[in-house]
């Protein structure tokens, strides 16, 4: 299981937003129990600081009774009510002001935090003198699934981008707590193997884009060297979509993750690597040779697991690696041997 310390530099990179000078020092120097912890701490960094530069401001509509029209003027209730004849009516306006999405699912995430004991007590304070900082006009929304859509939709810059990140990975791992009115618990999210494939993934591919410059980084479509008797039958192939494409003018490197707790299955009493991944990766280079002039391999990535790895093959003319990462190591060693792999 990644530890915790470690668990920050994967979000960090995956998420695409490198921390603020003396940010990284900060965390490390502080003790983490559970995931949670982190995810509440970033939390509380980042609001911290949108606070000091002051909570973005919105328009957001409004609905008042009023003596003067403003904006829409909102018939139904205006006559039921009996308005007009005391020269008033019911408006709906945009006012501008800090009651945004964003906000709104911040301080309502804030209050979900201050009331769970998955939390120190101590940590539970922070969570509520930050939450009392915000304007009383903020009113806080529910952490839900339809709340996190209408603020994504938003598309948000980088470090409320961010912050919509923590939200969200603290909503996949609530769990509704039947025994206690109010409060909220929450599960060890490095045990959610189809959610920590999605991190890891996206870890690797943003430490390339930001920690070299030889390569082009992408994750790219590629197109079946295929052939069928009807056309329209070729839409039905399945996509082929890289994970992490490195791409030089003299080299070009298919690089796929697989987060696994194991990178060999037991076969008749001996250790093999799993089939499908090599399958996998082998289409892709088959039929990626088509399309680029410049020699091409492959890499199979897995987090450390039961057996560490380093092999090395030449499939089908493609230099194929199958190698392990150590997350359990340091920062800087897991950072040197990323480097490493692909100089």
């Amino acid at each position: 299981m990644v530890p915790i310390q470690n668990l920050y530099y994967l979000l960090c990179y995956a998420w695409n937003r490198l921390p603020e000078p003396g940010e990284w020092q900060h965390v490390a120097e502080q003790e983490f129990h559970r995931p949670l912890e982190l995810l509440t701490q970033l939390l509380l960094t980042g609001t911290r600081r949108l606070l000091q530069k002051g909570l973005p401001l919105g328009y957001a509509e409004r609905e008042e009774e009023l003596a003067e029209l403003r904006g829409r003027v909102l018939l139904t209730p205006t006559i039921r009510r009996d308005l007009l004849r005391r020269g008033r009516a019911v408006c709906a306006y945009d006012e501008l002001g800090p009651n945004t999405p964003l906000n709104r699912l911040l301080a309502g995430t804030l209050d979900a935090l201050g009331r769970t004991r998955r939390l120190p007590a101590a940590l539970r304070q922070q969570v509520r003198q930050v939450r009392s900082r915000f304007p009383e006009d903020v009113q806080p929304a529910p952490l839900t699934r339809a709340e996190l859509r209408a603020v994504r939709r938003l598309r948000l810059p980088g470090p409320e981008s961010f912050l919509l990140n923590v939200c969200t990975l603290i909503y996949r791992t609530a769990l509704p707590d039947t025994d206690t009115e109010g409060r909220t618990r929450f599960h060890d999210f490095r045990r959610d193997e189809a959610l920590m494939a999605g991190i890891f993934e996206r870890f690797v591919r943003n430490f390339y884009r930001l920690e070299q410059r030889r390569y082009r980084v992408l994750s790219e479509t590629i197109s079946w060297q295929a052939e069928a008797d009807r056309t329209e039958d070729l839409a039905l192939l399945p996509s082929m979509i890289t994970d992490t494409s490195l791409e030089s003018a003299e080299r070009k490197i298919i690089l796929d993750t697989k987060y696994y707790n194991v990178a060999f299955k037991p076969h008749h009493d001996r250790q093999r690597l799993i089939s499908p991944h090599l399958y996998q990766l082998f289409a892709y280079l088959q039929n990626q040779a088509a399309q680029t002039a410049v020699p091409l391999e492959g890499i199979l990535l897995y987090p450390a697991a039961t057996h560490e790895a380093d092999l090395r093959y030449v499939l089908g003319g493609f230099p194929v690696r199958v190698v392990t990462l150590d997350l359990n190591q340091p920062w800087p060693a897991i950072s040197a041997a990323l480097l490493a792999l692909v100089q």
